[in-house]
């Protein structure tokens, strides 16, 4: 009997580990070259668990890809080599029409993501994560390292698929844009697609939009002395442009830098200049909104973009997209800026009203987008701020002032109510993009204002 007692699938999901399976593989793949020995068949499936028990110890658990690379050593090393051939060019047939299937629902249709909302729902379906009480379920059973391994594995298979995509345009871009709604998660996804897109030979260098901020008394203040960081006018867009331009066209730019812990910009700090060869990087909340980049042709610039497209149903209403941003910002700002989580609670209505006219809008013009939604995020929330919620839900009750903070923190309160709470996050990658906001992950370059 196998040592193996489980598989993980190319959607993330762990199954149980079945020897047929790879003889029922083998024997197509002949079948489709005219043979017919099912005994044949079973014997080298027999092979094929034995080079794999060889190379891994008890209690590993191969992933599919793993499995077929030693089904092709096993057919070749033992005189199938037109069976192999099939295999292989069915193997990768496959894997073709998986990343077609992925680049069309992944485009946006209007301000909705229609295609692609209906994938992330259908793999939601399939691991049974599209419910909080399935969700509640799979922990009771102690799968919560599962949930995070197969969530983890659909979001990655989404950034390869982007980076192949830029990969495919090579010398023709200039500029990459990776764009998205506070906390969507573009830092990290910036980082991993860079990684991966270094692999392909292909060099990046930065643009840190922060630098491009106008001076923090040029930004108008509300009556609780909170500024308004959000829209795309807090940025010197014109400079931006004027900057984009000189890189894209091989001139050198003078890029300012941001000081905010005085709140003033310091112009023409650091000159930069793209060599040939060499690609623009930007992570930006606007790097959809048109002005950002109006003055560069559309065939030099890759869009993507970012939402956590959770498809998630509680017991009255769906898992919202901007509470679960929301809370990642509030763990973020904490961290990072010294914002209580109220504040930031506070603050959002700033957010979601930028969202609504500068970001949203403009997501149908996307190349590509990213679903970077963790189901098992909501348990790890659910003990970190669960009882802060409660004391909003009660605090704002009534207040006028902060209607739009009592809605959110009433409805959040309500949802994470039906979560079962899991405090250790240690199953959780190092570089996963929940480490963004939950920290305790490796360190990632880049901006975490927003």
């Amino acid at each position: 009997m196998s040592h193996f007692t489980h598989v993980v699938k190319r959607s993330g999901a762990v199954v149980p580990f079945n020897q047929e399976r790879i003889a029922n593989a083998i024997y197509r793949a002949a079948v489709a070259v005219g043979g017919r020995d099912r005994g044949r068949a079973n014997w080298l499936a027999v092979e094929v668990v034995r080079l794999l028990e060889e190379a891994h110890p008890q209690g590993y658990t191969p992933h599919i890809e793993e499995i077929q690379d030693v089904v092709e050593k096993a057919l070749i090393e033992n005189g199938h080599a037109t069976v192999a051939k099939e295999y292989i060019l069915y193997r990768d047939e496959r894997n073709r029409r998986r990343s077609q299937d992925a680049r069309l629902a992944a485009r946006p249709s209007d301000n909705i993501p229609w295609a692609k909302m209906w994938r992330v729902l259908d793999w939601a379906i399939s691991h049974n994560l599209h419910t909080i009480t399935g969700l509640n379920e799979r922990i009771r059973r102690g799968e919560f390292p599962q949930i995070v391994h197969e969530s983890e594995t659909a979001y990655e298979q989404d950034v390869d698929t982007a980076a192949e995509m830029l990969a495919e345009r090579g010398h023709a871009l200039k500029i990459v844009l990776v764009s998205g709604p506070s906390s969507s998660g573009k830092t990290t996804t910036t980082f991993k697609l860079e990684q991966r897109l270094k692999q392909r030979g292909l060099k990046f260098v930065p643009l840190i939009m922060d630098n491009y901020f106008f001076d923090l008394e040029m930004h108008p203040k509300d009556e609780f002395g909170d500024y308004d960081f959000e829209t795309p006018q807090a940025l010197d867009l014109e400079l931006i442009n004027t900057h984009l331009r000189q890189l894209v066209a091989g001139e050198k730019a003078m890029v300012p830098f941001y000081d905010f812990k005085t709140g003033t910009r310091q112009l023409e700090a650091t000159p930069l200049r793209l060599a040939e060869d060499e690609i623009l990087l930007i992570d930006s909340l606007h790097g959809l909104y048109p002005p950002m980049t109006e003055g560069i042709d559309a065939e030099q610039k890759f869009k993507l973009y970012l939402e956590p497209l959770m498809q998630m149903k509680g017991a009255d209403e769906y898992v919202r997209w901007t509470d679960i941003r929301l809370i990642r910002r509030m763990l973020r700002d904490e961290t990072h800026r010294a914002y209580k989580p109220e504040q930031t609670l506070a603050h959002w209505h700033y957010v979601r009203t930028s969202e609504m006219r500068h970001i949203i809008p403009y997501q149908s013009a996307a190349d590509f987008i990213i679903n970077s939604a963790m189901p098992y995020e909501l348990p790890l929330y659910r003990a970190r701020l669960f009882d802060q919620f409660a004391e909003w839900d009660e605090k704002y009750r009534g207040d006028p002032l902060r209607e739009d903070a009592y809605t959110r923190a009433a409805r959040t309160y309500r949802m994470l109510q039906e979560v079962i709470p899991v405090a250790d996050d240690s199953p959780v990658p190092g570089d996963s993009v929940l480490r963004e906001f939950i920290g305790g992950g490796s360190a990632l370059s880049g901006s975490v204002t927003h």
